[in-house]
């Protein structure tokens, strides 16, 4: 779900680590939508920058008004600008266009230590977009040299030692018109006991330094890693900066959020390059297998899933069901037993219409079981033709095996209950959805019905169009009929709905889990097809 809208204004690094490439990771990961307007295209890679084109700055003034006047924003974030008529120009964009909050990363030299912007803009950076900025993020180096253009060449000459010089040098900055000022301290690690550190082993902490107005200052400790992988690092921190603002964190939480999720992106860094690598900017997104509302596509053609679901669909007793082969006592068995499956069916349908949480789940699972009931009443019909009440059926036994099934006199008792570790092959089923159903959560259930659900109508499909299935004179066609028909296709639908609604706010692992539960239930189907001799 897009949460904000971040226009970037910077260069393109062709190589993918920083820029706008980068940008827009960041925004994708944070669930932004990323907007970009280029003002230079750059050739580098991890090793260093070996070209600049910049961008006219009335061409990049066309890309912001493209994306101002029709999606609108609800942060800009800039970052290089490459040269002194952009910078002027932005600043015009802004004022214009009353834009709320803006992130500056004032990029002036690349990690590999290539100038980006001209010495002559820094001033104009300073004069025309920090009075507009909403937080500026220099690191140590930009900062020095931000000072040394305004007017503290003094300062900006000084030692930095300790974690209040960085805090007066963001306040001296802060000076010049931002609203926030972030100095990040990345170039000067310190020891544990805070004191700066100056050998390699020494390297503990990274410190930065958040300075707001009033005289607001926050700290955000990171622990140092000694690592290659940092190109792109400003690029990344400010537009999750940016991403947090326009998702509504006020500046602290939001620059706070932005350091943690850069720390992790380095120390989850894949390691790409010769040089100064990049930052894995997805450590945090799960990404699902399948596109939504194709879960139900992905799954049956999962090879783990894939070989058990043909085995069901292409089990003999269903093709010999569709030759009209099947033994008539064989089809009387399986209704009179598929009659007290689904009466259990009905109350997992049920139990799940308990634990939905909206109304239209609920009301799509009674749908369900109103399905479930017709057909209930169809399996009776059948039973019916052949001299079998329902009565009878009620107090047939739940099948154990293979032997050819008996019916119940109409006076005889229903038998005792089997105890659980002797159930046959319905009472298993039947228990292990219900079970499913009061041990884990609605999709849980969902996923163990599902086979019974969705198995059924493609059994029906399958059956209908398959060249050996015999129409005329075939005693089990209606039986096809009823579950390729409309009402039934319905109920698939609902079901699979519902599943593909619910299945795409899972994580990876979950899915994992769930197709588990699938795949045991599909056996347990497939078993239910074993109960009758089929030739």
């Amino acid at each position: 779900m897009i949460q904000g809208r971040v226009l970037v204004i910077a260069g393109s690094d062709c190589s993918g680590g920083a820029g706008l490439e980068a940008d827009q990771k960041v925004l994708a990961a944070h669930g932004c939508y990323a907007m970009t307007a280029t003002t230079a295209l750059t050739v580098q890679n991890t090793t260093g920058v070996k070209g600049i084109h910049v961008v006219p700055a009335d061409f990049v003034e066309q890309q912001i008004e493209a994306c101002l006047e029709d999606v609108g924003v609800d942060v800009v974030k800039t970052g290089m600008l490459a040269a002194a008529d952009t910078i002027d120009m932005v600043a015009r964009q802004i004022t214009k266009h009353g834009v709320g909050s803006l992130v500056v990363d004032p990029v002036m030299v690349s990690t590999s230590g290539a100038q980006l912007l001209p010495q002559e803009a820094v001033r104009g950076l300073s004069n025309h977009l920090f009075p507009l900025t909403t937080v500026l993020t220099p690191n140590i180096p930009e900062a020095v040299l931000i000072l040394g253009e305004n007017g503290n060449p003094a300062l900006a000459k000084r030692q930095i030692c300790s974690v209040a010089d960085i805090e007066s040098v963001g306040r001296h900055i802060q000076a010049l018109g931002p609203e926030w000022v972030l100095v990040k301290g990345g170039h000067l690690p310190f020891r544990s006991d805070m004191t700066v550190a100056e050998t390699e082993d020494e390297k503990h902490v990274v410190v930065d330094i958040l300075v707001g107005p009033g005289g607001k200052v926050f700290r955000v400790q990171s622990p140092y890693q000694a690592t290659s992988s940092t190109h792109g690092t400003g690029c990344s921190l400010a537009s999750s900066i940016a991403a947090g603002i326009a998702k509504g964190m006020d500046v602290p939480r939001a620059v706070r959020s932005a350091c943690r999720y850069i720390e992790a992106g380095i120390r989850n860094a894949p390691e790409l390059g010769r040089g100064n690598g990049p930052l894995n900017h997805f450590h945090s997104v799960q990404i699902l297998p399948f596109a939504p509302g194709y879960f139900i596509e992905y799954l049956l053609q999962r090879p783990d899933v894939k070989h058990v679901w043909e085995t069901f669909l292409h089990h003999p007793f269903v093709m010999a069901l569709g030759n009209g082969t099947l033994p008539l006592e064989s089809f009387k068995g399986y209704i009179i037993q598929d009659y007290l499956y689904l009466v259990h069916f009905s109350r997992a349908n049920a139990l799940a219409a308990y634990k939905s949480k909206d109304i239209e789940s609920i009301g799509r699972t009674n749908e369900i079981v109103g399905h479930i009931i017709h057909e209930m009443q169809l399996h009776v019909g059948y039973c019916e033709k052949f001299g079998i009440s329902e009565d009878q059926i009620r107090k047939t036994e739940e099948k154990q095996g293979k032997p050819t099934p008996s019916y119940p006199p109409a006076t005889q008792k229903a038998p005792n209950p089997l105890p659980s570790q002797s159930r046959p092959p319905c009472t298993a089923y039947t228990r292990y959805v219900l079970d499913t159903g009061q041990s884990e959560d609605w999709l849980a259930l969902q996923m163990a019905l599902a086979p019974c659900l969705l198995g059924y109508g493609a059994v029906a499909q399958m059956l209908h169009s398959h060249d050996l299935t015999r129409r005329d004179d075939n005693a089990y066609w209606p039986w096809i009929q009823n579950y390729a028909a409309d009402g039934y296709k319905r109920a698939v639908r609902l079901g699979t709905e519902l599943l593909e609604k619910h299945i795409r706010l899972q994580s990876p692992s979950r899915i994992e889990e769930l197709v588990g539960i699938f795949i045991h239930a599909t056996k347990m189907e497939t078993g239910f097809w074993e109960m009758f001799p089929y030739r």
